[in-house]
Protein backbone atom coordinates (compact mmCIF):
# COMPACT_ATOMS: atom_id res chain seq x y z
CA UNK A 1 0.00 0.00 0.00
CA UNK A 2 0.95 3.42 -0.98
CA UNK A 3 2.57 5.08 2.40
CA UNK A 4 3.68 8.68 3.90
CA UNK A 5 6.68 10.59 1.64
CA UNK A 6 9.13 11.10 4.16
CA UNK A 7 11.99 13.46 3.58
CA UNK A 8 15.78 13.73 4.87
CA UNK A 9 16.01 16.85 7.02
CA UNK A 10 17.64 19.97 5.08
CA UNK A 11 20.23 20.07 8.06
CA UNK A 12 21.98 16.84 6.93
CA UNK A 13 22.42 17.28 2.80
CA UNK A 14 24.15 19.80 0.86
CA UNK A 15 21.45 19.43 -2.03
CA UNK A 16 17.54 20.44 -1.99
CA UNK A 17 17.42 18.29 -4.82
CA UNK A 18 19.87 16.44 -7.74
CA UNK A 19 18.90 16.20 -11.26
CA UNK A 20 19.45 13.47 -13.86
CA UNK A 21 19.21 14.37 -17.46
CA UNK A 22 20.34 15.64 -20.53
CA UNK A 23 21.09 19.34 -21.18
CA UNK A 24 21.05 20.48 -24.88
CA UNK A 25 21.10 23.76 -26.64
CA UNK A 26 17.14 25.05 -27.40
CA UNK A 27 17.74 26.81 -30.91
CA UNK A 28 14.49 29.27 -31.03
CA UNK A 29 13.61 31.00 -34.04
CA UNK A 30 11.24 33.90 -32.16
CA UNK A 31 8.31 34.38 -34.32
CA UNK A 32 9.60 32.21 -37.74
CA UNK A 33 9.83 28.55 -38.41
CA UNK A 34 12.84 25.89 -38.20
CA UNK A 35 12.88 25.52 -41.53
CA UNK A 36 12.82 29.69 -42.48
CA UNK A 37 14.77 31.62 -39.98
CA UNK A 38 17.72 33.14 -40.51
CA UNK A 39 18.66 33.67 -37.26
CA UNK A 40 18.05 31.78 -33.88
CA UNK A 41 18.41 32.60 -30.02
CA UNK A 42 19.86 30.31 -27.79
CA UNK A 43 18.81 29.00 -24.34
CA UNK A 44 19.83 25.94 -22.32
CA UNK A 45 17.02 23.15 -21.48
CA UNK A 46 16.19 19.32 -20.50
CA UNK A 47 13.16 18.19 -18.94
CA UNK A 48 15.33 16.96 -15.21
CA UNK A 49 17.37 19.79 -15.69
CA UNK A 50 14.65 22.34 -16.23
CA UNK A 51 13.06 21.46 -12.58
CA UNK A 52 16.62 21.86 -10.93
CA UNK A 53 16.57 25.32 -12.16
CA UNK A 54 13.61 26.52 -11.44
CA UNK A 55 13.92 25.52 -7.97
CA UNK A 56 17.39 27.17 -7.42
CA UNK A 57 16.48 30.50 -9.54
CA UNK A 58 12.70 30.81 -8.60
CA UNK A 59 12.35 28.83 -5.10
CA UNK A 60 15.64 29.49 -3.81
CA UNK A 61 16.74 25.91 -3.39
CA UNK A 62 20.10 24.37 -3.27
CA UNK A 63 19.90 22.19 -6.40
CA UNK A 64 22.94 20.23 -8.38
CA UNK A 65 22.48 18.74 -11.90
CA UNK A 66 24.08 15.31 -13.13
CA UNK A 67 24.84 15.16 -17.22
CA UNK A 68 27.87 14.74 -19.54
CA UNK A 69 29.04 17.29 -21.83
CA UNK A 70 31.85 17.02 -24.79
CA UNK A 71 34.50 19.56 -24.07
CA UNK A 72 34.26 21.75 -26.90
CA UNK A 73 33.14 25.60 -26.96
CA UNK A 74 29.78 24.13 -27.43
CA UNK A 75 29.49 22.74 -24.09
CA UNK A 76 31.25 25.34 -22.62
CA UNK A 77 28.53 27.56 -24.23
CA UNK A 78 26.07 25.12 -22.04
CA UNK A 79 28.00 25.41 -19.42
CA UNK A 80 28.11 29.40 -19.46
CA UNK A 81 24.03 29.28 -19.59
CA UNK A 82 24.49 26.81 -16.91
CA UNK A 83 26.06 29.06 -14.35
CA UNK A 84 24.00 31.52 -14.91
CA UNK A 85 20.53 29.46 -13.46
CA UNK A 86 22.42 28.93 -10.51
CA UNK A 87 22.60 24.64 -10.69
CA UNK A 88 25.57 23.52 -9.11
CA UNK A 89 27.69 21.55 -11.38
CA UNK A 90 30.24 19.94 -9.77
CA UNK A 91 28.76 16.41 -11.01
CA UNK A 92 28.85 17.14 -14.40
CA UNK A 93 31.00 14.78 -16.94
CA UNK A 94 33.34 16.62 -19.45
CA UNK A 95 33.98 14.10 -22.31
CA UNK A 96 37.09 14.90 -24.82
CA UNK A 97 36.00 16.17 -28.15
CA UNK A 98 37.59 14.30 -30.83
CA UNK A 99 37.03 17.37 -33.05
CA UNK A 100 34.07 16.27 -35.10
CA UNK A 101 31.63 14.66 -32.74
CA UNK A 102 32.19 10.79 -34.02
CA UNK A 103 32.68 9.37 -30.90
CA UNK A 104 30.09 11.68 -28.49
CA UNK A 105 28.66 15.33 -29.02
CA UNK A 106 26.20 17.79 -27.70
CA UNK A 107 22.98 17.74 -27.86
CA UNK A 108 20.94 20.10 -29.88
CA UNK A 109 16.82 20.80 -30.03
CA UNK A 110 15.17 22.74 -32.42
CA UNK A 111 11.75 24.34 -31.07
CA UNK A 112 9.48 26.60 -32.58
CA UNK A 113 6.48 28.06 -30.71
CA UNK A 114 3.94 27.83 -32.27
CA UNK A 115 0.66 30.75 -32.46
CA UNK A 116 -2.91 29.87 -33.17
CA UNK A 117 -3.62 27.12 -35.31
CA UNK A 118 -0.29 26.49 -36.03
CA UNK A 119 0.95 23.74 -33.55
CA UNK A 120 4.81 24.21 -31.43
CA UNK A 121 7.39 22.01 -33.36
CA UNK A 122 10.54 20.63 -31.78
CA UNK A 123 12.92 19.01 -33.90
CA UNK A 124 15.43 17.27 -32.19
CA UNK A 125 19.77 16.86 -32.67
CA UNK A 126 20.84 14.59 -30.12
CA UNK A 127 21.91 11.19 -31.22
CA UNK A 128 25.27 9.61 -29.64
CA UNK A 129 25.08 12.56 -27.24
CA UNK A 130 27.71 12.65 -24.55
CA UNK A 131 25.17 11.63 -21.89
CA UNK A 132 23.29 8.88 -24.01
CA UNK A 133 26.38 7.42 -23.08
CA UNK A 134 26.55 6.66 -19.28
CA UNK A 135 26.93 3.57 -18.13
CA UNK A 136 25.88 1.87 -14.44
CA UNK A 137 29.44 2.63 -12.51
CA UNK A 138 30.08 5.93 -14.17
CA UNK A 139 28.41 8.10 -11.56
CA UNK A 140 29.12 7.28 -7.71
CA UNK A 141 25.58 7.70 -6.78
CA UNK A 142 26.64 7.09 -2.94
CA UNK A 143 28.61 9.81 -2.57
CA UNK A 144 26.21 12.18 -4.70
CA UNK A 145 23.09 11.09 -2.73
CA UNK A 146 24.50 9.65 0.33
CA UNK A 147 27.78 11.42 1.86
CA UNK A 148 27.27 14.81 0.56
CA UNK A 149 23.32 14.02 0.96
CA UNK A 150 20.23 15.22 -1.18
CA UNK A 151 16.81 15.67 -0.06
CA UNK A 152 15.39 14.49 -3.71
CA UNK A 153 16.36 12.59 -6.74
CA UNK A 154 14.37 13.65 -10.03
CA UNK A 155 14.98 12.24 -13.62
CA UNK A 156 12.67 11.37 -16.01
CA UNK A 157 11.41 9.50 -19.20
CA UNK A 158 13.42 12.03 -21.13
CA UNK A 159 16.76 10.66 -20.40
CA UNK A 160 15.75 6.92 -20.34
CA UNK A 161 14.67 7.38 -23.51
CA UNK A 162 18.21 8.12 -25.18
CA UNK A 163 19.77 5.09 -25.28
CA UNK A 164 20.08 1.63 -23.94
CA UNK A 165 22.26 1.85 -21.16
CA UNK A 166 20.49 5.45 -19.91
CA UNK A 167 17.62 3.49 -18.11
CA UNK A 168 20.15 1.40 -16.31
CA UNK A 169 21.84 4.20 -14.93
CA UNK A 170 18.42 6.01 -13.79
CA UNK A 171 17.92 2.81 -12.04
CA UNK A 172 21.25 3.18 -10.47
CA UNK A 173 20.21 6.61 -9.05
CA UNK A 174 16.74 5.49 -8.13
CA UNK A 175 18.14 2.45 -6.16
CA UNK A 176 20.42 4.17 -4.67
CA UNK A 177 18.41 7.06 -3.07
CA UNK A 178 15.65 4.59 -1.88
CA UNK A 179 18.27 3.20 0.07
CA UNK A 180 19.89 6.91 1.19
CA UNK A 181 16.10 7.59 2.31
CA UNK A 182 16.24 10.30 -0.60
CA UNK A 183 12.71 10.89 -2.07
CA UNK A 184 12.57 9.96 -6.08
CA UNK A 185 10.41 11.78 -8.53
CA UNK A 186 10.26 10.87 -12.06
CA UNK A 187 8.45 12.49 -14.69
CA UNK A 188 7.07 10.35 -17.50
CA UNK A 189 7.38 13.22 -20.48
CA UNK A 190 7.04 10.79 -23.25
CA UNK A 191 8.51 12.11 -26.29
CA UNK A 192 7.43 9.99 -29.53
CA UNK A 193 9.73 11.24 -31.48
CA UNK A 194 12.96 9.61 -28.56
CA UNK A 195 11.34 5.61 -28.92
CA UNK A 196 10.28 5.70 -32.75
CA UNK A 197 13.81 3.76 -33.27
CA UNK A 198 13.99 2.19 -30.24
CA UNK A 199 10.96 0.22 -29.37
CA UNK A 200 8.32 2.45 -30.13
CA UNK A 201 5.25 2.73 -27.61
CA UNK A 202 5.74 -1.03 -25.98
CA UNK A 203 9.67 -0.68 -24.87
CA UNK A 204 8.55 3.05 -23.57
CA UNK A 205 6.20 1.37 -21.24
CA UNK A 206 8.25 -1.24 -20.28
CA UNK A 207 11.09 1.01 -19.22
CA UNK A 208 8.74 3.49 -17.49
CA UNK A 209 7.39 1.21 -15.91
CA UNK A 210 10.15 -0.28 -14.26
CA UNK A 211 11.47 3.07 -13.41
CA UNK A 212 8.00 4.10 -12.27
CA UNK A 213 8.18 0.77 -9.67
CA UNK A 214 11.35 2.34 -8.22
CA UNK A 215 9.84 6.15 -7.46
CA UNK A 216 8.43 7.89 -4.66
CA UNK A 217 6.72 10.53 -6.80
CA UNK A 218 5.44 10.22 -10.47
CA UNK A 219 4.46 13.13 -12.17
CA UNK A 220 3.22 14.13 -16.23
CA UNK A 221 0.34 15.15 -17.95
CA UNK A 222 -2.68 12.71 -18.62
CA UNK A 223 -1.01 11.82 -22.47
CA UNK A 224 1.72 10.69 -20.47
CA UNK A 225 0.22 8.19 -18.24
CA UNK A 226 -1.73 6.44 -21.43
CA UNK A 227 0.82 6.53 -23.79
CA UNK A 228 3.95 5.89 -21.03
CA UNK A 229 2.37 3.02 -18.63
CA UNK A 230 0.01 2.32 -20.69
CA UNK A 231 -2.68 3.13 -18.40
CA UNK A 232 -6.42 3.49 -19.87
CA UNK A 233 -8.25 6.72 -19.98
CA UNK A 234 -11.90 7.21 -20.88
CA UNK A 235 -12.34 8.26 -24.45
CA UNK A 236 -8.21 9.21 -23.81
CA UNK A 237 -7.18 7.69 -27.12
CA UNK A 238 -4.80 10.87 -28.26
CA UNK A 239 -7.36 13.30 -29.86
CA UNK A 240 -9.43 13.44 -26.37
CA UNK A 241 -6.99 14.36 -24.00
CA UNK A 242 -8.01 17.65 -22.08
CA UNK A 243 -12.12 17.10 -23.02
CA UNK A 244 -12.53 15.20 -20.04
CA UNK A 245 -14.14 15.70 -16.61
CA UNK A 246 -11.55 16.23 -13.71
CA UNK A 247 -12.37 13.02 -12.26
CA UNK A 248 -11.47 10.44 -15.29
CA UNK A 249 -7.86 12.17 -14.65
CA UNK A 250 -8.37 11.69 -10.49
CA UNK A 251 -9.31 8.01 -11.23
CA UNK A 252 -6.38 7.63 -13.95
CA UNK A 253 -4.16 8.78 -10.88
CA UNK A 254 -5.54 6.17 -8.76
CA UNK A 255 -5.02 3.48 -11.25
CA UNK A 256 -1.43 4.69 -11.22
CA UNK A 257 -0.52 4.42 -7.41
CA UNK A 258 -2.95 1.02 -7.37
CA UNK A 259 -0.29 -0.40 -9.96
CA UNK A 260 2.46 1.09 -8.70
CA UNK A 261 2.10 0.55 -4.68
CA UNK A 262 5.84 2.12 -3.80
CA UNK A 263 4.32 5.64 -4.99
CA UNK A 264 3.43 8.07 -2.12
CA UNK A 265 2.00 10.86 -4.74
CA UNK A 266 0.82 11.03 -8.19
CA UNK A 267 0.05 14.51 -10.09
CA UNK A 268 -1.18 15.35 -13.61
CA UNK A 269 -1.22 18.20 -15.67
CA UNK A 270 -4.40 19.16 -17.66
CA UNK A 271 -4.15 21.25 -20.93
CA UNK A 272 -6.96 21.77 -23.58
CA UNK A 273 -5.52 23.60 -26.41
CA UNK A 274 -8.60 26.01 -28.02
CA UNK A 275 -5.19 26.72 -29.94
CA UNK A 276 -1.07 27.12 -29.66
CA UNK A 277 -2.11 30.43 -27.86
CA UNK A 278 -4.59 29.72 -25.58
CA UNK A 279 -4.98 26.99 -23.27
CA UNK A 280 -6.91 26.16 -20.23
CA UNK A 281 -4.93 25.03 -17.95
CA UNK A 282 -4.64 22.98 -14.15
CA UNK A 283 -3.46 20.29 -12.09
CA UNK A 284 -4.20 17.24 -9.67
CA UNK A 285 -1.97 15.94 -7.24
CA UNK A 286 -3.34 12.65 -5.62
CA UNK A 287 -1.66 11.99 -2.33
CA UNK A 288 -2.68 11.34 1.09
CA UNK A 289 -5.14 9.10 -0.04
CA UNK A 290 -7.30 11.93 -1.83
CA UNK A 291 -7.33 14.19 -4.65
CA UNK A 292 -5.99 17.92 -5.01
CA UNK A 293 -7.06 20.33 -7.32
CA UNK A 294 -5.53 23.51 -8.57
CA UNK A 295 -7.46 26.27 -9.56
CA UNK A 296 -8.17 25.26 -12.99
CA UNK A 297 -7.19 28.82 -15.51
CA UNK A 298 -9.54 28.86 -18.44
CA UNK A 299 -8.21 30.41 -21.76
CA UNK A 300 -4.43 31.01 -20.28
CA UNK A 301 -2.52 33.04 -23.17
CA UNK A 302 0.30 31.05 -23.85
CA UNK A 303 3.25 32.91 -25.18
CA UNK A 304 6.05 29.89 -25.09
CA UNK A 305 4.60 26.64 -23.86
CA UNK A 306 7.61 24.62 -23.71
CA UNK A 307 8.55 23.93 -19.87
CA UNK A 308 5.32 24.29 -18.89
CA UNK A 309 5.07 21.09 -17.06
CA UNK A 310 8.89 20.97 -15.59
CA UNK A 311 8.02 24.31 -14.05
CA UNK A 312 4.77 22.63 -12.64
CA UNK A 313 7.40 19.96 -11.53
CA UNK A 314 9.38 22.84 -9.98
CA UNK A 315 6.86 24.35 -7.77
CA UNK A 316 5.03 21.31 -6.63
CA UNK A 317 8.38 19.63 -5.33
CA UNK A 318 9.05 23.26 -4.15
CA UNK A 319 5.87 22.98 -2.12
CA UNK A 320 6.27 19.27 -1.01
CA UNK A 321 10.03 19.75 0.95
CA UNK A 322 8.58 22.94 2.28
CA UNK A 323 5.94 20.68 3.87
CA UNK A 324 3.09 23.42 3.10
CA UNK A 325 0.95 20.26 2.10
CA UNK A 326 -0.45 18.95 -0.80
CA UNK A 327 -3.20 21.44 -1.72
CA UNK A 328 -0.30 24.12 -1.18
CA UNK A 329 2.22 22.32 -3.31
CA UNK A 330 0.15 21.73 -6.57
CA UNK A 331 -1.43 25.16 -6.52
CA UNK A 332 2.43 26.47 -6.41
CA UNK A 333 3.49 23.97 -9.50
CA UNK A 334 0.01 25.02 -11.23
CA UNK A 335 0.94 28.63 -11.12
CA UNK A 336 4.58 28.61 -11.90
CA UNK A 337 3.90 26.62 -15.10
CA UNK A 338 0.83 28.61 -15.70
CA UNK A 339 4.07 32.09 -15.55
CA UNK A 340 6.46 29.73 -17.01
CA UNK A 341 4.31 29.32 -20.51
CA UNK A 342 4.45 33.61 -20.79
CA UNK A 343 8.17 33.53 -21.35
CA UNK A 344 10.38 32.65 -23.97
CA UNK A 345 12.70 29.61 -23.49
CA UNK A 346 12.76 26.00 -21.21
CA UNK A 347 13.23 27.70 -17.96
CA UNK A 348 11.07 29.90 -15.67
CA UNK A 349 11.93 33.40 -15.12
CA UNK A 350 9.12 33.73 -12.53
CA UNK A 351 10.24 35.41 -8.91
CA UNK A 352 9.05 33.65 -5.95
CA UNK A 353 6.43 36.96 -5.21
CA UNK A 354 4.85 36.31 -8.84
CA UNK A 355 4.14 32.75 -8.10
CA UNK A 356 2.57 32.92 -4.98
CA UNK A 357 0.63 36.14 -6.02
CA UNK A 358 -0.74 33.92 -9.29
CA UNK A 359 -0.81 30.81 -6.82
CA UNK A 360 -3.10 33.52 -4.18
CA UNK A 361 -5.38 34.49 -7.49
CA UNK A 362 -3.66 37.42 -7.80
CA UNK A 363 -4.69 40.54 -10.27
CA UNK A 364 -3.01 41.25 -13.26
CA UNK A 365 -2.29 44.88 -12.40
CA UNK A 366 0.84 46.52 -13.43
CA UNK A 367 3.69 46.69 -10.22
CA UNK A 368 4.83 49.85 -9.92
Amino acid sequence: MNGALRLRPREACRFDLVALGEVMLRLDPGDTRIATARSFRVWEGGGEYNVARGLRRCFGLETAVVTALVDNPVGRLVQDLMFQGGVDQTHVLWVPDDGVGRAARNGLNFTERGFGVRAPLGCSDRGHTAVSQLRPGDIDWRAILGAEGSRWLHTGGVFAALSPTTPEVAAEAMGVAREVGTAVSYDLNFRASLWRSAGGSGRAREVNARLVDLADVVIGNEEDYVRALGLDLEGGDGGDFGELDAAAYERLLEAAMSRFPTLRAAAVTLRRSTSASRNDWSAILRMDGRCHRSTPRRDLEIYDRVGGGDSFASGLIHGLLAGEGPQRAVELGAAHGALAMTTPGDTSMATLAEVERVAAGGTVRITR
